[in-house]
């Protein structure tokens, strides 16, 4: 190849702007993160995620009546066919976001609309999609604990719901706030590895399930949904806050990332990490267990030296002891992420579609030149 040829590689296309989209604005530099125009830090602190998830499907924050419609067909799709409830009874001792990508291609199967793309039809299959996973993940925690599949509580909000789901209680009116502000926070994050996933498989004109399982597959793979797991762990390993240095200062000698710290487009704190922070801090004194956050907080001091590479707390550094103290085995950390972003997948496959086009890159052929095939007996 000759000079003029040369040809500069992104890999994981880093750096590499393929589409347009109006829905999530992010400033890496700057630890910006907008829905539709909006905040994240206003939305986080005032908003719903019913009223985020109308705003990120529609383009508008939704007026009373709007947004009490899109509540009612929300609760309205908080139902499994029986057949959906057979394959998780058959599915019981998978991981969950096993069973959470299986049961969401198979729901295609019981949707009218399945084979539909109009951007009205998507809409619908994503809202219904919003409330069938969370009932999955729900019906497979009771179901492999020895309880009989739930039937869903109309009177509760979004996110009370699922907490209700997926520890067999109902939450406090703090702890479902809290819920609800992780699910906002998580809702969209323009086109992560998930989100990307969503968009190739919509962009062949497959049918938003198969998008969307394609995306929990993605999300499942632990270097894009599984931080909020690791940091449980990791707290758990140090044990106690003076413990903290030493385990920072042990694992950076030995070349290894501490869990939780990073992004692949933030290169200052997360700007989710503060709601999340704050909801940590409270839930760890309300349950009477303040080490959680003591741990938390001496990592991130031990951590400061390296915050001028970029290497700043991310979301998912905080969730997970928030989903410990509310009692959510850890296995659930990533459907939970996965319940959240149900509308952010959709926007991006609705786009997608709007302005669609085969999405193909190339690869660089680094292999051998031309060479003659011989003939298997002279091999």
């Amino acid at each position: 190849m000759s000079a003029e040829e040369k040809i500069e590689i992104h890999r994981g296309l880093k750096g590499v702007y393929f589409e347009r989209s109006s829905s999530t604005f992010i400033d890496g530099k700057a630890g910006e993160l907008r829905y539709r125009g909006y905040s994240i830090h206003d939305l986080a602190e005032h908003s719903t995620f019913e009223e985020t998830a109308y705003l990120l499907l529609h383009g508008e924050l939704p007026t009373v009546s709007q947004l009490e419609e899109f509540d009612t067909g929300l609760k309205s799709a908080r139902r499994l066919p029986p057949e959906i409830v057979s394959i998780i009874t058959t599915l019981k001792s998978a991981h969950p976001m096993d069973v959470m990508r299986t049961c969401v291609s198979a729901l295609a199967a019981f949707d009218p609309d399945a084979y539909n793309n109009s951007v009205d039809a998507t809409r619908a299959k994503g809202i219904r999609l919003a409330s069938q996973i969370p009932m999955i993940v729900g019906t497979h925690q009771a179901i492999r604990n020895g309880r009989s599949a739930p039937v869903a509580d109309l009177s509760l909000s979004h996110a009370a719901h699922f907490l209700w789901l997926i520890t067999g209680s109902k939450p406090s009116p703090d702890a479902a706030q809290l819920m609800d502000r992780d699910l906002i926070l998580h809702a969209e994050h323009g086109s992560n590895a998930s989100s990307f996933t969503a968009r190739v498989v919509i962009g062949t004109e497959a049918p938003l399930h198969g998008a969307m399982t394609a995306a929990i597959a993605a999300l499942a793979g632990p270097a894009h949904g599984g931080a909020a797991e690791d940091v449980m762990r990791m707290a758990q390993e140090i044990g106690e806050p003076e413990n903290a240095a030493a385990y920072v200062k042990a694992k950076r000698a030995a070349g290894e990332a501490v869990t939780g710290f990073g992004h692949r487009v933030y290169r200052t704190e997360d700007p989710r990490a503060r709601h999340m922070r704050d909801g940590v801090e409270k839930l760890s004194l309300e349950m009477g267990e303040p080490k959680w956050f003591a741990i938390l907080q001496a990592v991130v001091e031990a951590m400061k030296p390296y915050s001028r590479f970029g290497v700043n707390v991310n979301v998912d550094f905080y969730s997970g002891v928030i989903y410990y103290l509310n009692g959510i085995p850890q296995d659930l950390f990533v459907p939970i992420f996965a319940v959240g972003r149900v509308p952010g997948w959709t926007v991006q496959c609705i786009e997608q579609l709007q302005n669609n086009i085969l999405i193909r890159p190339l690869t660089l052929y680094d292999g051998p030149e031309l060479r003659p095939y011989i003939p298997l007996a002279k091999r």
